[in-house]
């Protein structure tokens, strides 16, 4: 079966959620792709994924460009870019593979996606630091759906509040989640309002892993 009739029948199937609710936090997470569907979707990411080079493989930190410690790159309508940490990422014409996956999760989650940015983490010293998807460029009530392949890590959120400090700091636990191969996190307003978002480094775990964040551009 070719990954288009794939999709088209998983749209029919019934979606089993997990809901996540903490204080202005708000997470659906499921197991969506069969392993079989997901090894052969990985496959073609590694193929057909085109990377960033140069410049755009970089952040700006206290006013000064660093390299990225991950694989990045994105891809969407015409014209759509994303601006974040001081760098604007144009977006690259929809490939095949991601615009069947914009399509299939679009329709599953009512929301018209027209932008996707796509992480690589080539082992498991690759990481993301800990930011919040506030940029003026997204559509703040849509949600982000984030579409996990390959290898399995840990995604950490953090309130803000306990980046505060004196007395405004609050101690509220963390949440920790193991974002599977095959996985989507729906993360749902206010979420990202409220809550910072990471994946640390982890040493056992040096498989590749690439990572979809479909958005709502304006």
């Amino acid at each position: 079966m070719d990954l288009e009739s794939a999709l088209k029948e998983l749209e029919n199937t019934k979606v089993e959620w997990k809901k996540i609710s903490r204080e202005g936090l708000d997470l659906d997470y499921s197991l969506l792709f069969p392993k079989r569907l997901a090894d052969e979707i990985m496959t073609l990411l590694e193929n057909d994924v085109e990377y960033y080079d140069g410049d755009l493989t970089k952040v700006k930190i206290f006013g000064k460009l660093c390299d990225i410690p991950r694989q990045q790159v994105a891809y969407g309508n015409e014209g759509l870019k994303y601006t974040f940490s001081g760098v604007t990422l144009p977006a690259k014409t929809w490939i095949l593979p991601l615009k069947l996956i914009r399509d299939t999760i679009s329709k599953l989650t009512a929301v018209e996606f027209n932008f996707v940015l796509v992480n690589r983490y080539r082992n498991g010293a690759d990481h993301i630091g800990e930011h919040r998807d506030v940029e003026a460029d997204l559509d703040l009530s849509a949600p982000i759906a984030s579409i996990s392949f390959g290898q399995c890590r840990d995604f950490i959120l953090k309130h803000r509040d306990c980046r505060k400090k004196g007395n405004e700091k609050r101690e509220v636990p963390k949440v920790k989640l193991e974002l599977q191969h095959g996985s989507l996190l729906l993360m749902n307003p206010p979420t990202n309002q409220v809550w910072y978002h990471s994946l640390p480094p982890r040493k056992n775990a040096n498989g590749v892993r690439i990572n979809l964040t479909f958005r709502k551009i304006v």
